[in-house]
């Protein structure tokens, strides 16, 4: 064998990352609108290069018309949609659409239900038909009803079983209240299990109609062919003599203090959520508050993650995210971590809130936070399917369309001033509400002597379909 060859010596790597790169240039084709004779408006957005279109019928309405005792309908009534429709089955919708090549998607959100499939060019006349019947002809069966609220429930108790999950529930009841946005959108087991076939049908013929309804378009189309075509599936859809119900208040009285703890008998870990009142979609100063959540939440290498995980250990993860609704919004913080290191998180993250709206973010981090940002939204506009989400968000809060090119200009447009005085505004700690859930024999005590108004309330007495999270569920 020969002798062996000395290995080269190490290279020298820097210490520090090298600077951000100039962000890419979005080049998307500017979208048409329409408007059919029955009120539905068309949107469609022409991507060459595959002959793929993603068709979504989005409706303007949503988890925040559920009515006060029945959190949950919106969503229940969008589950059905595709459990039977215009004759067919629950099975021959599915088979219907993977036809075509594509499943169809049905759900409801915060200001907006839709139903969604994206198919070949050559298919979407009949992906048009299938989406106008599963709309427009829902039979609401019994049967499919009964199934699909045994698996809501389920799937509520699962989730209220977690943590941070019900962190986050509780704290949306501190932010809004009363409001529309206040209750648990997937509703609870109480408020799913009243829910009856009359009160799906009564709230499909109230909102499900084409005045109140945005058709997208994605792809491999042109806007002659989107208008003939949505034409063609959704022309005689009649829009009802009645006017739309009125969107209710998304904010309303709020009665929790400043700080919830909820005892979870037994949790091997802790939850903690903060939650701050945040402006609605529509806000002049929508853009400084999206890089405000970028430096402070929005990804690995932001500065909750930064603090509470990198530096500390105290959770696998730290992050933030900025809600803007339809009229409020919510700016949530949140991560788990042990039960005895709560009040040290609790601090961390309310000391994270105030030094964002004290000081000016370096340049270079502004910087950093603004590449991520753009470069995540780059990356959901390559798919035909997040191109028409995209586009179905700015319809649905009445944003310029144009906005969906602009973006990398209105992010790189902030500056360091604008983001500390939105912050400052909107991340009051007189506005926040923070709320733990874990073993709160382990972090109670210790929180109230930083916190000496928080109250303690019990997970199995928690009602979530009230603003005050049920009368005499506190313990002092």
């Amino acid at each position: 064998m020969g002798s062996a060859v000395a290995a080269e010596p190490p290279a020298t790597f820097p210490t520090t990352p090298p600077v951000p790169g100039a962000a890419p240039t979005l080049t998307i084709p500017t979208p048409t609108s329409q408007t059919l004779p029955n009120g539905l408006r068309v949107i469609s957005v022409r991507r060459d290069g595959l002959p793929l279109v993603t068709a979504r019928l989005v409706i303007r309405s949503g988890d925040e018309m559920d009515p006060p005792t029945q959190a949950g309908l919106a969503d229940l009534t969008a589950n059905l949609l595709t459990k039977g429709a215009a004759g067919l089955t629950a099975p021959q919708i599915a088979t219907a659409a993977e036809t075509l090549g594509g499943s169809l998607s049905a759900a409801a959100g915060w200001d907006e239900s839709d139903v969604g499939i994206t198919v070949t060019t050559p298919r979407l006349p009949q992906a048009l038909a299938l989406l106008a019947k599963v709309v427009r002809q829902p039979a609401f069966d019994a049967r499919e009803l009964k199934r699909a609220q045994a698996q809501a429930i389920d799937e509520v108790r699962l989730t209220l079983s977690k943590p941070t999950a019900l962190a986050g529930l509780v704290a949306a009841r501190g932010t809004f209240g009363t409001g529309a946005y206040g209750h648990p959108r997937s509703g609870t087991p109480a408020s799913i299990a009243h829910i009856g076939r009359a009160d799906v049908q009564q709230w499909h013929a109230a909102l499900y109609r084409p005045d109140n309804a945005i058709l997208v378009l994605a792809g491999d189309i042109t806007p002659a062919q989107a208008l003939q075509l949505a034409q063609a599936s959704f022309g005689d859809w009649s829009r009802p003599a009645t006017s739309l119900p009125a969107k209710p208040p998304g904010s309303g009285e709020r009665s929790l203090p400043a700080v919830v703890l909820v005892n979870q008998h037994g949790a091997g870990q802790a939850g903690v959520v903060a939650s701050h009142p945040a402006p609605p979609r529509s806000d002049a100063h929508y853009y400084d508050g999206l890089v405000a959540d970028a430096v402070l939440g929005g990804s690995y290498s932001a500065r909750l993650n930064e603090e509470i995980r990198i530096k500390r250990g105290l959770s696998y993860g730290a992050f933030s995210e900025l809600q803007p609704l339809r009229n409020a919004g919510a700016w949530l913080a949140s991560a788990q971590t042990r039960n005895p290191a709560v009040p040290q998180v609790v601090d961390l993250m309310l000391a994270q809130f105030h030094q964002l709206g004290a000081e000016n973010v370096p340049d270079a981090e502004l910087a950093a936070r603004k590449a991520t940002l753009i470069g995540s939204y780059g990356r959901s506009l390559e798919t035909t399917t997040g191109l028409a989400t995209q586009l179905a968000e700015l319809a649905v809060y009445d944003v310029n369309l144009g906005e969906i090119s602009r973006f990398p200009d209105q992010v790189n447009a902030v500056t360091p001033r604008q983001l500390r005085k939105y912050a400052h505004k909107h991340l009051d700690a007189d506005e926040a509400t923070v709320v733990v859930v874990g073993d709160a024999s382990q972090f109670a005590a210790a929180v109230r002597k930083t916190h000496p108004k928080a109250v303690l309330l019990d997970a199995a007495t928690l009602d979530l379909d009230r603003a005050d999270l049920g009368a005499g569920a506190a313990t002092h």
